[in-house]
């Protein structure tokens, strides 16, 4: 395939920023998304220009790093991949395609492709932890019965990587499904309930403070979440945070 790829350069934080057109050749339908990028920063290198810098780690859709808008969806016209699993497939020869960063106020662009989404790291450290006994009497988890339907509940929502697909195709950048999902893998185990009331007070406040908007119900985060992390997180965790600031 050839194809036009119309790529968001920005050297940094600072700089404005524009859309950047290059042509590519001979790209394999059987090609994942990165790769294709790969060939082009080949090209690039070989041309002595500057190489598109995008973040990747894994590339096995686990770690969320692989975060790019493409044409105009978060990791791309595919379901449930991120854009690591994303295949050139989806594209037809001769296509013009747009790639451009997650783009919210509080992920800030670090170069051309890269964003901060340190924000989700602070969120978690917010509360995303339960108490452990250290001291050498530690007890098994499994010693703890949990109900099936609660274990099964709250590792779907461990099933989020933190991406960020849910802010970027959010119209008001909101961070809820995120929050929600970090909420909810803890609140629905018994080892989650000694911190559970401090716990989303605390990750809300900060979610807050990192500048995400609010959530207005429209679904787009569930669609374009890899993992399909469920609408039914963000009520849990209205839930939560309703009692915890009853308790007070």
């Amino acid at each position: 395939m050839n194809l036009t790829l119309k790529i968001w350069r920005q050297k940094n934080a600072n700089d404005k920023g524009k859309m950047v057109d290059y042509q590519i050749s001979d790209v394999s339908p059987d090609m994942s998304f990165l790769e294709m990028l790969d060939v082009l920063n080949s090209e690039l290198i070989t041309k002595g220009d500057e190489p598109v810098a995008f973040d990747h780690d894994c590339r096995e859709g686990i770690c969320g790093m692989c975060s790019l808008y493409i044409n105009g969806e978060a990791h791309g016209p595919d379901r449930g991949v991120t854009t690591c699993q994303l295949h050139m497939r989806k594209f037809k020869d001769g296509d013009t395609i747009y790639i451009e960063p997650f783009r919210a106020s509080a992920f800030p662009v670090i170069k051309d492709l890269v964003v901060d989404r340190s924000a989700f790291d602070r969120i978690q450290h917010a509360g995303g932890f339960i108490s452990v006994n250290t001291s050498g009497n530690t007890i098994d988890a499994n010693a703890i019965p949990v109900n099936k339907h609660d274990a099964d509940d709250a590792f779907s929502a461990a099933t989020c990587i933190g991406c960020g697909a849910c802010v970027a195709t959010c119209k008001n950048s909101s961070a809820m499904l995120f929050v929600g999902a970090k909420v909810s893998q803890f609140a629905l185990l018994p080892q989650g309930q000694v911190e559970a009331t401090d716990r989303v007070l605390n990750m809300v406040k900060q979610m807050d403070e990192e500048g995400f908007g609010n959530c207005t119900n429209t679904g787009a985060c569930e669609v374009e979440c890899p993992k399909g992390i469920s609408l039914e997180n963000i009520a849990r965790m209205n839930r939560e945070y309703l009692k915890a600031s009853l308790k007070g």
